[in-house]
Order: structure tokens, then C-alpha cells, then sequence
């Protein structure tokens, strides 16, 4: 009910009527004047003036009451109706003039058919402990039907004895909203097949669900309130620009996929999540008033690493292809053998070598001493003897600079590799040999000049690494495969990657022994061309 007519039944005496209203019989005030209001309400003390604490008392109900967010009447034991906010007004069209005083919903605010019902189970609640939620098709001022959602529970005078009923009630389609909303909430933290984290303004999670929680390899309170780089070694400043500019901006048009190094129990482990963010605001304020970002995100590694796969093996097939061509066109089957070297190193290596047999560059050079066999360099199994006499015949340009393979000028020597050097160790094998430097310790530093210092250190094993091996200074990973060709090993190719690039894997060895069965039959046929020449 308003104010004003609060103030009104304050003024009055219990058995006075208000201007316009009739007085009921046996002191029961008529439509116009509330009586037995719960809780006191309504002004049945007869309290008048302005200066009256009962006064003062009807004007905070009245604001208390027209403040609900939910709308809210009443009804005294003779189920008349006393109070009536202004969030009831608004959902069902009836002022509080017109509605306070009024016996029941019977005739205005319910069909008539429906009225008995519904005063019943209203009236009910004054007999039963609790509250009592019913749903009811109530009737707007201007004929339409509305389903509300009522709490209604009984009101007790000062002697215990029933006084009347309250009853809060809400259209039934904003309480399923809010209980739906709720319940999202709920399941989103519980059973999603997602990551949720909720993140304060200070970039702080607060709320990790089960999922994100498994993901970040973590417990669920154990990052709360923790700075994310606790937990993510590389990709951390790129999250927290994410969440920076959703706090500043608002949510972003399209999900972001973002790689990541985790630090877990387990070691460092590189995870691509696909995220989406939205900016949480409190529904409360005046203005809209940021409380966080609500950050959701899945982990789609598998399928992202799939997805390059795919795209590498493309690539190189259409390399592969292409090298095919070119060393079609090519009068010299050496030149043919190195523009083989010149298409694979594209996104593959930094350097390549090719070292074959002394034998073999006897032949490429139409050569031949008078002692040697007929069948070539070595068998299959390849001799220890023989496989230590490999000759540098061609080589990407070292110290820096980038080009294209090309053979080794001036006279070609012996390549004086130790033993157990992996371009050896492939001869033996007759396959692919992967090797790296000594990767740097992974714990962080105390310290920036101890940083600096651990990374000078690493440079200078990793050099040595390389000069030990006759590799180009700044080689960091090697990948030795054998080169084969009508049953013989004529000798060895070997990729090299500098510092940035990545260690050679399983599917990098696959590719070069297909780049090198190619090399190795280019050179075969130099080898013949030059038995026959001379």
C-alpha cells in the first residue's frame, strides 16, 4: 500500500471511517480503511499526527513494502484485504485504492469460478505452519490473465491467536527465469563438461569449477585468490589482457584460442584452451558496476595438434612434390640431389648436410682406385671401418647466413667425426638418429643476473655441443639419416635446427628418410654416371 494511505488509516480510529469509505458493521472498518493489518500494520491504534512514533513507524512500512522487488498484499482473518505494494500494482493493474479494503480476490483481481479456490488456499496458511506455495491465474485490471507464483503463511496476533495472511507473489515466469538462472549457476560449477572460472577485478579466481580444475591440474581452492602465473608458466600475460580488456570493454565477439604452458606435478605441459568471456555486473547498482569476468574454456589440444599435423604433412607432401619436379629438370643428378635439400628444408630445419662414403665421392669424382670392389661403399649392415671415412660433399651455407645446398668447394677431405657421433651411429643403424643439446635447467632463478648467467651457460654447452659434432656454431637439435639405395648405404643427410626451433620428433625422421631415399638416388645415379664417364 502507499504511503499516503498508510497515513490515512494511522489518522483514523479503528472504528472511523475514511473519507469516501464505509464503516462495517461491529467496528469493521469498510473497503477504504485497512484493519488488522499483520504485524501490526494499518493504523488500528488509532496513532494520529506527524510527530507520532506510530506515524513514523506506517511511513518505514510503507516505504519497506513498496520497495519489494516481489509484490506483496495482505489479508486479516476476515480475508480483507489491508496491504497492497506497488510491485502487485504493477503486475496485476490495481492501485492500492482500489484494492485495500476489498474481501478476498473474488469479482476483480480472480475469475469468479476460480474464487472460492483460491480464497481458500490463501486463507488456508493462517491454520498451518510455514509457509504454502500455489500458483494461481489471477485477472489484470484490463481483463488479461496473469500465472503468478505465491508464498503465503499465516500472521499471529499478540495472544497467538490467527490474525491474518500474507501473501508474496511474483509471475511465475520471472520466478522460473530466476530459478533457472540458478540452477545454470549450479550445474555450471558442478557437472559442466567446460572450464568456469570466475575472476575478480584484481584478476583473482574465486570460483573454479570441477572441470577447470582438472584442467589447471589443481584443486578447486587451491587457486582461489592465487595470481594465474602461480600455475601457467608461458601464455599468462596474453589470459590477463584477455580478462583486462573484457573488464574495460565487455565481452569479446568471438572465442580466442590461446596455447599455454601449465606447471603441474607432472612437469610443464603445453594445452591450447578455446575461451570466451563475458564481464559480470551486479544487477543491484544504478550503473553497471564490474564485479569480474566469468571465464569459460575448453581444451582443445588434441584437436589443434591434429589440425597442424594435417596442415604440416600438406605442406611437406606438396614440397616433396614440387622438389620432384625441379630435380626433374636438372642435367646433373648432384644439383637434383640438393634442390631435394633445398624444398625439404623450407619449415623444417635451418641447415643441411650431405656426407657420403670416400668410396662413393671416389665415384662422383670418376675417380676410381684401381683395388676397390664392384658392389660399391658398404652392404647393408655398413662397416665400421668404412663408415668412418665419410666425405663432406654438400652443405647449406654456416655461420648465420642462409642459402641453398650447394657442393663443397676445392678438394673434398674426410669428415674426422669421433666415434659414437650420430651421423655414424645411423650407418650402423641404417636409419634416423635424433639428437639435442643438454637442454637448461627448468627451475627458475633466484635472481635476473643468475637468469642471465644460467643462460650463458646453456649458449656455451650447447656451442661446444655443436663444435664437438663439426656442426655450424648455434646448432641446438640434429637429425642423422642414412642414405640407401639399391641395397647399399652411400652415406648419411643431416638436418640441423638452431635454438628457436623445436626438437626433431618421430613424424621429422619419417620425413627426412622420405627426403632421403630421393638424395640418395640422385646420388647413386652420379655415382654411376661417373663410373661410366670414367
Amino acid at each position: 500500500m502507499s504511503g499516503s494511505r498508510i497515513e490515512a488509516a494511522s489518522a483514523l480510529g479503528p472504528d472511523e471511517p475514511e473519507p469516501g469509505g464505509e464503516s462495517g458493521a461491529g467496528g469493521v472498518p469498510g473497503p477504504g480503511a485497512p484493519r488488522g493489518a499483520p504485524d501490526g500494520a494499518g493504523g488500528s491504534d488509532g496513532a494520529g499526527g506527524s510527530g507520532d512514533p506510530g506515524s513514523a513507524g506506517s511511513d518505514l512500512l510503507a516505504a519497506l513494502l513498496d520497495g519489494m522487488d516481489a509484490a506483496l498484499c495482505a489479508f486479516d482473518a476476515d480475508g480483507v484485504v489491508t496491504h497492497w505494494n506497488r510491485e502487485a500494482e504493477r503486475i496485476l493493474g490495481w492501485s492500492a485504492d482500489e484494492a485495500v479494503g476489498r474481501t478476498g480476490f473474488a469479482g476483480w483481481a480472480v475469475r469468479a469460478a476460480d474464487a472460492g479456490e483460491v480464497q481458500e488456499r490463501l486463507m488456508a496458511a493462517m491454520d498451518r505452519p510455514g509457509r504454502q506455495v500455489h500458483e494461481f491465474a489471477l485477472l489484470r485490471k484490463d481483463g488479461g490473465r496473469v500465472l503468478v507464483r505465491t508464498q503465503s503463511s499465516g500472521v499471529r496476533g499478540p495472544d497467538g491467536t490467527p490474525a491474518g495472511v500474507y501473501c508474496a507473489f511474483s509471475e511465475v515466469h520471472a520466478q522460473i527465469d530466476l530459478e533457472r538462472a540458478i540452477a545454470l549457476s549450479e550445474a555450471m560449477f558442478d557437472d559442466a563438461s567446460w572450464g568456469v572460472v570466475l575472476v575478480d577485478v584484481d584478476l583473482r579466481p574465486t570460483v573454479v569449477n570441477a572441470h577447470a580444475a582438472r584442467a589447471l591440474s589443481t584443486g578447486r581452492t587451491t587457486l582461489l585468490g592465487r595470481p594465474l602465473g602461480d600455475l601457467i608458466v608461458q601464455g599468462a600475460d596474453e589470459l590477463e589482457g584477455a580478462l583486462q580488456h573484457v573488464l574495460a570493454e565487455g565481452a569479446l565477439s568471438a572465442p580466442a584460442e590461446m596455447w599455454v604452458t601449465l606447471r603441474t606435478a607432472e612437469g610443464e605441459r603445453r594445452r591450447c584452451w578455446r575461451s570466451g568471456f563475458v564481464r559480470l555486473a551486479s544487477p543491484l547498482a544504478e550503473e553497471p558496476v564490474p564485479l569480474g569476468v566469468g571465464w569459460l574454456f575448453r581444451d582443445i589440444t588434441a584437436a589443434k595438434q591434429a589440425e597442424q599435423e594435417a596442415s604440416r604433412l600438406r605442406f611437406r607432401g606438396t614440397q616433396l612434390h614440387r622438389a620432384s619436379r625441379a630435380a626433374a629438370e636438372c642435367e646433373d643428378p648432384m644439383e637434383a640431389a640438393t634442390s631435394y635439400l633445398d624444398f625439404a628444408l623450407a619449415g623444417f630445419a635451418d641447415h643441411a648436410l650431405i656426407d657420403v662414403s670416400a668410396d662413393i665421392s671416389a665415384d662422383l669424382s670418376a675417380d676410381i682406385s684401381g683395388g676397390m670392389s664392384g658392389d660399391g661403399f658398404a652392404r647393408s649392415s655398413g662397416s665400421p671401418a668404412s663408415a668412418a671415412r665419410l666425405v663432406r660433399v654438400a652443405e647449406t651455407p654456416s655461420g648465420g647466413a642462409s642459402g641453398p645446398c650447394l657442393p663443397v668447394a676445392g678438394a673434398v677431405l674426410p669428415v674426422r667425426y669421433r666415434a659414437g657421433h650420430p651421423a655414424l651411429q645411423a650407418v650402423a643403424r641404417t636409419g634416423a638418429v635424433r639428437t639435442s643439446a643438454a637442454a637448461a635447467p627448468r627451475s627458475a632463478p633466484p635472481s635476473a643476473s643468475a637468469s642471465a648467467s644460467a643462460e650463458g651457460a646453456a649458449r656455451d654447452a650447447a656451442a661446444v655441443w655443436a663444435s664437438e659434432r663439426q656442426w655450424p656454431p648455434g646448432t641446438v637439435h640434429a637429425l642423422c639419416t642414412v642414405l640407401r639405395s639399391r641395397g647399399r648405404t652411400l652415406g648419411v643427410v643431416t638436418f640441423l635446427r638452431g635454438a628457436s626451433r623445436l626438437a626433431f620428433e618421430r613424424p621429422d625422421a619419417v620425413y627426412a628418410e622420405s627426403v632421403a631415399v630421393r638424395v640418395a638416388s640422385a646420388i647413386d645415379l652420379a655415382r654411376a654416371l661417373g663410373r661410366h664417364q670414367a
